[in-house]
C-alpha cells in the first residue's frame, strides 16, 4: 500500500501528494487561473482584431483586405500565447511542446507543399497590393475583375460575370496585367480607305470625329497617320487617350463615328473581292 502512495503519477507528485488538501487547493487554483487567462485572451484576441480592422475601415486611402488578414493574424497570435500561458499554469514544460509542434509542422509542410506556396503567395500579395478588389486584371491565362484574395485563392469575375478560381501561387508567380491602375488608357483603331480616295480628306474626317467626342483628351495628342497599304485599301493607323472607365463604350462609339463619316465624306471603305476568270 506504501508503495502505492508513493508512486509517482503526475508532475512529480505522487499518489499521497495528490490526496492532500494542499495539493487539491493548488490544483482548483490552478484550474480557476486556466480559465480566467483564457477568458481574458480570448476577450483581448477578439479585441485586437477589430481594432485592427477597424483601421482599415476608418480611413478609406487604406486596404480593408490587408487589415483583415492583420487582424485575423494577431488574433491567432494571442491565443496562442493564451495557450502557453494556461499549459504554464499547471506546471507544464512549454519548451517541449514547442520543439513537438515544430516538427509536426516541417512534417507538414512537406506533405502540403502546393497549398503552402499557395498561402505563401496569398501572403505575398496581401501585403505587396499588385492587384486589389475592383481592379479588372488578366492572369494567368484568365482575365476579370477581382472580387477577393484570400490565402489560397483569388477570386475574378468574368465580363460575362462568370466566377474564376485562380490559385494564388499562378497569380504571383505570372505575369500580372492591370487595367485599373492608370487613369488613363490609349484607344487604337485601325480604318481602311480605297486606293482612289482623297487620304487628306479621309485623315480631317477621322481626326473631326476624333476630337470632337469630349471622352478624347488632347494631351497626348491623337494620332492618325497612314500605317500600311494592303491589298485593297489604305490603311490608316489611329490612336487617342480616354479617361480609363470610358474605354470599351469610348473604342465601340469611335468606331461607328468614323464609319459613319467616312461615308457622309463619300469615301469609299473598301472590302475584299474574288474575280473569278472562266477561260476556255
Amino acid at each position: 500500500m506504501q508503495d502505492l502512495l508513493n508512486t509517482e503519477i503526475w508532475n512529480g507528485k505522487t499518489v499521497a501528494d495528490v490526496l492532500t488538501l494542499d495539493f487539491l487547493a493548488s490544483l482548483a487554483g490552478s484550474v480557476l487561473a486556466a480559465i480566467v487567462i483564457l477568458i481574458v485572451g480570448w476577450i483581448v484576441a477578439g479585441w485586437a482584431q477589430r481594432r485592427v480592422q477597424g483601421i482599415g475601415v476608418r480611413y478609406a486611402q487604406l486596404d480593408v483586405m490587408l487589415f483583415e488578414f492583420l487582424g485575423s493574424i494577431l488574433r491567432y497570435a494571442i491565443l496562442v500565447f493564451t495557450a502557453l500561458f494556461i499549459l504554464n499554469t499547471f506546471g507544464v514544460q512549454t519548451t517541449s511542446i514547442i520543439a513537438v509542434i515544430g516538427a509536426a509542422g516541417l512534417a507538414i509542410g512537406l506533405a502540403l507543399q502546393g497549398t503552402l506556396s499557395n498561402v505563401a503567395a496569398g501572403v505575398m500579395l496581401i501585403f505587396f497590393r499588385p492587384v486589389k478588389t475592383g481592379d479588372f486584371v488578366e492572369v494567368g491565362g484568365s482575365s476579370g475583375t477581382v472580387k477577393g484574395i484570400t490565402l489560397n485563392y483569388t477570386e475574378l469575375a468574368s465580363l460575362d460575370n462568370v466566377q474564376i478560381i485562380v490559385p494564388n501561387a499562378e497569380v504571383w508567380g505570372n505575369t500580372i496585367i492591370n487595367y485599373s491602375i492608370y487613369p488613363t488608357r490609349r484607344a487604337q483603331w485601325e480604318f481602311g480607305v480605297g486606293y482612289g480616295a482623297d487620304l487628306k480628306v479621309a485623315e480631317e474626317t477621322i481626326r473631326r470625329v476624333i476630337m470632337a467626342d469630349e471622352r478624347t483628351l488632347s494631351d497626348p495628342e491623337p494620332f492618325i497617320q497612314v500605317n500600311n497599304l494592303g491589298d485593297s485599301s489604305v490603311d490608316f493607323l489611329v490612336r487617342a487617350w480616354c479617361d480609363r472607365p470610358e474605354y470599351f463604350q469610348y473604342q465601340a462609339d469611335i468606331k461607328r463615328k468614323v464609319k459613319e463619316a467616312l461615308d457622309d465624306a463619300g469615301v469609299d471603305i473598301p472590302f475584299p473581292t474574288r474575280t473569278i476568270l472562266q477561260t476556255g
